[in-house]
């Protein structure tokens, strides 16, 4: 009976080791939303570096530049850290712009290695906070060149990029916690984009949670459906 139960822990052994190794060859990069840093996608990279990734967290000004240049930037530079760790699948997890800067990247450059991608409150369609408040004195200082260009206008940058065509999970929010933002937006919202203005044609899966724009990424059910989308494709319907 000593023998049967040390085998059963040296094959379980062998069997972690193996899932372990063949996980690490995939790499996640992960990118915050404007006027937000890397530390904000903290919990998340805890989290995907536990379950065996490896992790590119990247820290980029957002308020600095426009989207185009900003995509090059730190999407471009994540993927250069994937491929300095021989990564055979690249991931992305994004919050707010970092949704935009991946399809403007991912419509400039021609990448067929691009797995999995799951996106966090993206303003896919634009937000109508944006259209009511880009002239506004001050809006410009506070959000930069790229949030000037997330509107729901032809002439914004979301409505430009078209259908995507990797596999990609939009993960919506439904609660506010800013109650004036809310007042310009379709309900429900999260206080900066609308759950309808988050969808994108070609998506492959769609989820909308009781959560805040803001807060998203630290939520554990948001952290649980990004991890289970990014291992199977979908999102758990529990």
């Amino acid at each position: 009976m000593v023998r049967v139960a040390s085998l059963k822990y040296l094959l379980a052994i062998l069997l972690s080791t193996f899932c372990q190794s063949s996980l690490s060859k995939e790499c996640v990069i992960l990118l915050h939303g404007l006027v937000r840093s890397a530390a904000s996608m903290g919990a998340l990279e805890e989290r995907l570096v536990h379950e065996g990734y490896y992790v590119r967290n990247i820290d980029y000004p957002s308020r600095d530049y426009p989207i185009e240049i900003l995509a090059e930037e730190a999407v471009g530079r994540g993927m250069q850290g994937c491929e300095q760790e021989a990564a055979t699948k690249i991931n992305f997890v994004t919050h707010s712009l970092g949704g935009i800067l991946v399809r403007m990247y991912l419509k400039k450059n021609n990448r067929k290695d691009i797995y999995r991608v799951v996106m966090l409150g993206p303003p896919n369609q634009g937000s109508e906070v944006v259209d009511r408040l880009k002239n506004t004195p001050g809006f410009e200082l506070l959000n930069g060149p790229a949030g000037m260009q997330l509107g729901t206008k032809t002439s914004d940058i979301p409505k430009s990029l078209g259908p995507v065509d990797f596999e990609l999970g939009v993960i919506a929010g439904t609660q506010s916690i800013n109650l004036i933002l809310s007042t310009f937006l379709p309900n429900p919202d999260d206080g900066k984009v609308s759950v309808e203005s988050t969808k994108v044609t070609g998506m492959r899966d769609f989820v909308a949670l009781p959560v805040t724009h803001p807060l998203m990424m630290k939520n554990e059910a948001v952290i649980e459906q990004t991890v289970h989308f990014l291992r199977y494709g979908s999102f758990s319907k529990r």
